[in-house]
């Protein structure tokens, strides 16, 4: 992949998942968010509750900050698969209105791990 391609992927999906998760940090949040309601409303009110969206959120930010910085992003963008995955899900299943945005940041996450396909091939081999 070429270096600046890749660059701007890495910065693009670093400032999208930052940006989410800050909102999600920023008490009321600064990015409007749609009403959800039945499984959906339920299964974002236990996350909220549990605290599982601070800890996300905390990823989101760290992974953002690390792929913008590109300061072990080959890790976060692994460790932001996770995100990306249940996002995509999320939004599958319980709230196929809003899939926009989970398949962006699905469609970068893969873009960014193929980048850093040769930081891998240890692991893999």
């Amino acid at each position: 992949m070429n270096s600046k391609v890749f660059m701007i992927l890495r910065v693009l999906l670093g400032l999208f998942v930052l940006m989410f998760g800050a909102n999600k940090l920023v008490p009321g949040g600064f990015l409007p968010m749609p009403e959800v309601s039945g499984d959906a409303g339920a299964y974002f009110g236990a996350l909220a509750s549990a605290k599982t969206l601070t800890l996300v959120a905390f990823v989101e930010v760290v992974a953002g900050l690390a792929l913008i910085f590109n300061k072990l992003g080959a890790l976060m963008a692994l460790i932001l698969m996770s995100v990306s995955i249940n996002a995509f899900l999320f939004h599958a299943v319980l709230d196929p209105g809003g899939i926009g945005g989970a398949v962006i940041l699905i469609i970068l996450n893969i873009a960014v791990l193929y980048g850093y396909k040769d930081k891998y091939k240890n692991l893999l081999s």
